[in-house]
């Protein structure tokens, strides 16, 4: 996993617990801690964070990591402008994941193993996105279309279908806007 991930999640927890917390949590977690935005990282390092977070905060490691999400749109914002700056609505930004972000994201993070995504738009206000990704982090995916959804002065409703956690081949994440 690349470090952006892991800078988000560092952001995320000193911005609402303090910069103590950030070093407790890597303490309680047992990971290394240093993590650059470039570098490659166990996806075990984020499960080991977020199960230590979820620990101090009585979540589940699922729940932190869907929050990061939610919580971590605003920071990819402020380091991606141009990722938003061509969508007016969240339904139209999500349907730029794979043909305009994930692209530079690989231009930028050389190595970075995006997810994939399969749309079907069902109508004005709802879209299918079918997603697959050998991490299975589909709380995290969830995560980011709320803050996107919250970006974008909208508030969705997100059904999951499908899930590869519960044995089917990807997840199926259907999307309306409220």
């Amino acid at each position: 996993m690349k470090g952006i991930i892991f800078n988000i999640v560092e952001s995320v927890v000193i911005a609402e617990n303090g910069i103590d917390a950030w070093d407790n949590v890597i303490d309680d977690s047992g990971v290394f801690g240093a993590y650059t935005s470039l570098g490659t990282y166990p996806d075990s390092d984020l499960l080991a964070i977020a199960a230590a977070v979820a620990d101090r905060v009585n979540a589940t490691p699922s729940g932190v990591i869907r929050h990061v999400g939610h919580q971590g749109i605003s920071r990819i914002y402020d380091r991606y402008p141009e990722f938003f700056t061509n969508h007016d609505d969240v339904l139209s930004f999500l349907l730029s994941i794979d043909s305009v972000v994930h692209p530079e994201v690989r231009n930028m993070y050389p190595g970075a193993e995006v997810p994939n995504f399969v749309y079907k738009v069902v109508d004005e206000q709802t879209l299918e996105l079918g997603y697959r990704s050998a991490r299975q982090r589909c709380d995290f995916a969830e995560g980011l279309i709320l803050g996107a959804a919250e970006h974008y002065g909208q508030t969705v409703e997100i059904v999951q279908t499908t899930c590869m956690l519960r044995g089917d081949d990807e997840c199926t994440l259907r999307v309306t806007t409220t």
